[in-house]
C-alpha cells in the first residue's frame, strides 16, 4: 500500500485511492511529523525524547520505540512479521522517514517551488496554482507549539508566501493578473512589510483598470515603509510608479494564444481551487486587523465562497468557507444579507458533501452555520452548533473546536441566564488555545470573560482579562482588541464614576475608535444607546441630539424620546408597537429600555412584559452582556416596575 503523508494542515496520512490511513494518536502523529520535519535525515533517540518529551520521563525512549512500531504497522499493514520496514529505518539509535518526496506534501511543495524558479511563467503558474492547492490550512495545526514545531511552521509559511508571491508574478507577466486584485489586496494587508506584495498587488490593479487604486497602494506603501524604517526611496515601488504614469507596454502584455488554452484547462482547473482558498486563508490574516482590512476581507471571502458554489465542486467551496475561522466576539453580523447568504449556502453544501464528508471539514460548516447565523432564536442553528462541538470534540483538531466552542458562546444568546455557560467556555477557550498556540482564540476566551464578569459586576477581574487580552493584541497585532477593552473601560466609567460627564466623554472616544474598526455591527448605535443608559439612570430624559442617532435600536427608543417632546399618545403608540428584541448582546439592554418607557407612561402590560424578559437575569447588570454599557442592576429594574403593577 502506497501512502501519502500530509503535514500542510492537521497531520493526516492517506493511502492511493485517497482514505484515510489510521496513524494513531497524536503522540503517535507527532512522531511522524517530527521525522517528516527531519527531511529523510536520521533522528536520533536523545533528540526524539527531547522533542516529543521536554519533561524527559524515565519511560520516554520506550514510549518512542513503541510508538515507531505502532506506526510501522499502520503505514505498512501487509509487512510480513520482523520483515525490514520500508518507511521507517533504524539508523543507529534513531530513526529515519523512507518515504519518498513527493509523497509528503510539504516537501513536495518545497521541491515544486524550488524547480519553478527561473522557469517561463506559463509552467510557474502552472505548477505553483495546483501546489498551493495542496495547503490545507496552518502545518502541523493539530500539534500545539513545541519549539521545532513552531520552527517548521515558520519555514514553511515564508515558502507559502514565496510561492504566493511568484504565482502572482507569473500571472501578471501573462497578462492575467486582473482577478488577483482583491487576493493580493488581503495578502499585502497581512504582510505589510514585503515591498513585493505591494507592487505585485499596484500591478494586478493596473491590470484591472483601476490605475488610481494602484498608485495610492504604491504611494502608501512608501510611506509606511519610510514612516516604520526610514526607507526614503523603494527600487520596485519607484519604478513600477514611473511605469504605470508612462503606461508602459509591459505592464499589459497580450496573453498568447498558447497561454490562453493551456491557463484556462490545466492551470485553471487547479488555479481556480488555489486561488478561492488562498482569498479565503489571507483574508483570514488580513481580518484581525480591522479596519479596512477586515471590510476587505469580508467582502473577499464572500467573493471566495459564491465563486466556489458557482463552479459546482462541493468540497472546494466547503474549504473555502471552512479556511476562514476568525472568531466571532459580537453577536450582531456587520453584514446581515451576506451573513444570510453564507448560511445559506453552507447549508446547501452540507446537503451536497452528505453524512460522509471528512468530520473536521464537516464540524467547521456546522460551527460557521452557528457563527453567521446569529441574534436569532433558530432552532437549526442551535442544532448545528451542538452537532460540531460533539465532532469537534471527537477531532484530533484543537482549531476546530476552538471554533465550536465560539459558535457555542454566539448560540448562547438564544435564551437569557447562560451567563455561566458562557464563563465556563471561556474558560475552555483559554486553556485549549494557551495549550495549541492558537492566540486570536486565546484572546476571545479573555474577551468573553470580560462581558461575563461585567454582566456580574465583577470589575476587577474583568479589568484583569483585559489587560490579558491587550498583551496578547500586541503581540499578536490585533489592534480591533482595543476597541472592546476601551469600551469595557468606559462602561466601569458609567457604573461607578460619580461624573457622568466623565464616563460620556469616555462614550464619545469609544465612537471614534469604533467608526474606523471596520464593524458596524458593534457601531451602529451602541454609544448612543449607551448615553440612553447614563441618562435614564438618573432619571433624566432621553438625549434628543442629531449626533447620537440610535440606529437599529430606534423602535425601541422612540417611545422615550416621544415622551420627553411631550408626546404621550405619540409614545404610547410607538410603545405599543414594540418588536421583542433580538436574541442577541442586547437583548436586556433593549429591555431595560422598555421598562423605563413603562414606568413613565404607566404601562403595566408593557412593565409586564419586562419583567418576564428580565427575570432571569437577576443579580446582573442590565446590558452588562455587552461589556460596553450598563443600565444598572436588573433587580433595581424589576423593582422599578413593581410599582406599576403586580406580577
Amino acid at each position: 500500500m502506497g501512502i501519502r503523508i500530509q503535514v500542510l494542515g492537521p497531520v493526516g496520512v492517506r493511502d492511493d485511492r485517497g482514505r484515510p490511513v489510521a496513524a494513531g494518536s497524536r503522540r503517535r502523529r507527532e512522531l511522524l511529523a517530527r521525522l517528516v520535519a527531519a527531511g529523510g535525515y536520521p533522528v536520533p533517540l536523545e533528540t526524539l525524547i527531547d522533542d516529543l518529551w521536554p519533561d524527559r520521563s524515565p519511560a520516554a525512549a520506550g514510549a518512542v520505540r513503541t510508538f515507531v512500531g505502532e506506526l510501522r504497522r499502520a503505514l505498512e499493514p501487509d509487512r510480513p512479521p520482523r520483515a525490514r520496514s520500508r518507511t521507517i529505518e533504524t539508523v543507529g539509535t534513531g530513526y529515519a522517514l523512507r518515504v519518498p518526496r513527493d509523497r509528503v506534501d510539504a516537501h513536495r511543495f518545497a521541491d515544486t517551488l524550488r524547480a519553478v524558479r527561473g522557469r517561463p511563467s506559463e509552467r510557474v503558474a502552472s505548477a505553483l496554482g495546483e501546489a498551493l492547492s495542496w495547503w490545507a490550512g496552518e502545518p502541523y495545526a493539530d500539534l500545539g507549539s513545541p519549539p521545532w514545531v513552531t520552527a517548521e511552521r515558520a519555514r514553511l509559511a515564508e515558502l507559502h508566501r514565496q510561492a504566493v508571491e511568484l504565482h502572482a508574478r507569473a500571472l501578471l507577466d501573462l497578462g492575467q493578473g486582473a482577478p488577483l486584485a482583491a487576493e493580493l489586496a488581503a495578502f499585502a494587508a497581512a504582510h505589510p512589510w514585503r515591498e513585493r506584495a505591494w507592487v505585485l498587488l499596484a500591478h494586478a490593479l493596473y491590470q484591472d483598470d483601476r490605475q488610481v487604486e494602484a498608485l495610492e497602494a504604491l504611494r502608501g506603501a512608501r510611506t509606511r515603509l519610510r514612516d516604520r524604517f526610514g526607507l526614503d526611496a523603494v527600487d520596485d515601488i519607484d519604478h513600477l510608479e514611473r511605469d504605470i504614469l508612462l503606461r508602459a507596454p509591459h505592464l499589459r502584455p497580450p496573453p498568447r494564444t498558447e497561454d490562453r488554452l493551456r491557463l484556462l484547462t490545466r492551470a485553471d482547473a487547479a488555479g481556480t481551487s488555489t486561488r478561492l482558498r488562498s482569498m479565503s486563508v489571507v483574508a483570514r490574516a488580513a481580518a484581525v486587523t480591522g479596519g479596512a482590512n477586515l471590510v476587505l476581507a469580508q467582502d473577499q471571502r464572500a467573493a471566495a465562497v459564491a465563486e466556489a458554489e458557482r463552479a459546482g465542486d462541493a468540497e472546494l467551496t466547503a474549504r473555502v468557507i471552512a479556511a476562514y475561522d476568525v472568531p466571532t466576539i459580537w453577536t450582531r453580523p456587520d453584514d446581515p444579507a451576506r451573513s444570510a447568504a453564507l448560511v445559506a449556502t453552507t447549508r446547501r453544501t452540507l446537503d451536497r458533501l452528505g453524512p460522509d464528508a471528512p468530520p473536521a471539514l464537516r464540524a467547521r460548516l456546522l460551527a460557521t452555520v452557528g457563527l453567521e447565523h446569529r441574534g436569532s432564536r433558530d432552532r437549526w442553528a442551535a442544532e448545528a452548533t451542538a452537532e460540531a462541538e460533539r465532532l469537534a470534540r471527537e477531532l484530533p483538531d484543537p482549531a476546530a473546536l476552538a471554533l465550536a466552542l465560539n459558535a457555542r458562546f454566539v448560540q448562547s444568546f438564544q435564551r437569557p441566564g447562560r451567563t455561566g455557560e458562557r464563563d465556563a467556555v471561556a474558560d475552555e477557550l483559554i486553556a485549549l488555545s494557551a495549550r495549541h498556540d492558537l492566540p486570536t482564540f486565546q484572546i476571545l476566551g479573555h474577551l468573553i470573560k470580560i462581558q461575563v464578569h461585567a454582566a456580574r459586576a465583577e470589575f476587577e477581574p474583568a479589568q484583569g482579562h483585559a489587560d490579558a487580552a491587550e498583551r496578547l493584541a500586541a503581540v499578536h497585532e490585533t489592534p480591533l482588541v482595543h476597541v472592546f477593552t476601551a469600551a469595557f473601560r468606559a462602561m466601569r466609567l458609567a457604573e461607578r464614576s460619580p461624573d457622568p460627564a466623565e464616563a460620556a466623554r469616555a462614550y464619545r472616544a469609544l465612537a471614534a475608535d469604533l467608526a474606523g474598526a471596520g464593524m458596524p455591527g458593534v457601531e451602529a448605535g451602541l454609544v448612543p444607546l449607551a448615553l440612553v443608559a447614563l441618562h435614564l439612570r438618573r432619571r433624566q430624559p432621553v438625549p434628543t441630539a442629531p449626533d447620537l442617532d440610535p440606529g437599529p435600536h430606534r423602535a425601541w427608543v422612540e417611545p422615550l424620546l416621544r415622551h420627553a417632546r411631550g408626546e404621550v399618545d405619540a409614545a404610547r403608540r410607538a410603545a405599543a408597537a414594540l418588536p421583542e428584541p433580538p436574541a442577541d448582546h442586547l437583548y436586556d439592554a433593549l429591555w431595560a429600555v422598555v421598562a423605563h418607557t413603562a414606568v413613565r407612561l404607566g404601562d403595566r402590560s408593557l412593565a409586564a412584559g419586562a419583567r418576564a424578559a428580565l427575570a432571569p437575569l437577576r443579580g446582573e447588570l442590565a446590558g452588562g452582556a455587552t461589556a460596553a454599557l450598563t443600565f444598572g442592576p436588573v433587580d433595581d429594574l424589576l423593582a422599578m416596575l413593581d410599582d406599576v403593577g403586580p406580577r
